[in-house]
């Protein structure tokens, strides 16, 4: 048997203001943007450079009670995970873009990690594990 994450969904407050945080300031690619009449919304995913694991499904909420997760939908923990080849290169140019750290970098036993905000608050660790 062969199984991988294919998707992982992050719910979204704007389809294009997430593209342009994650594209334009963390560097993602852009994989997938199709609209789906159907059910009025948009298929949106996005992939960190050299991406094997899974992609994000940024899923615009729908309803009050999605609204309410926006940012925090896992009760104020680290959400995910975002691992690195160099963690200083990232941590210089996410800086040099405003993204907010709210936990500065620091030397684990399994690597280098810094807690990162996304634009609507979600909680991400940038990691470089240790080889």
């Amino acid at each position: 048997m062969h199984q991988r994450l294919g998707l992982v969904a992050l719910v979204v407050g704007d389809y294009d203001e997430a593209i342009d945080f994650y594209v334009g300031k963390l560097g993602f690619t852009l994989i997938e943007d199709s609209p789906v009449p159907a059910q009025a919304k948009r298929w949106v995913v996005v992939a960190p450079p050299g991406a094997g694991g899974a992609h994000l499904l940024l899923a615009r909420a729908a309803s009050p009670e999605q609204e309410s997760r926006i940012g925090n939908q896992t009760g104020g923990r680290v959400f995910l995970f975002l691992y690195t080849d160099d963690f200083w290169r990232d941590y210089k140019a996410y800086l040099d873009k405003g993204i907010t750290f709210v936990r500065p970098p620091s030397d684990e036993p399994y690597g280098t990690v810094a807690v990162f905000l996304d634009l609507y608050g979600t909680r991400w660790d940038l990691v470089q594990l240790r080889g």
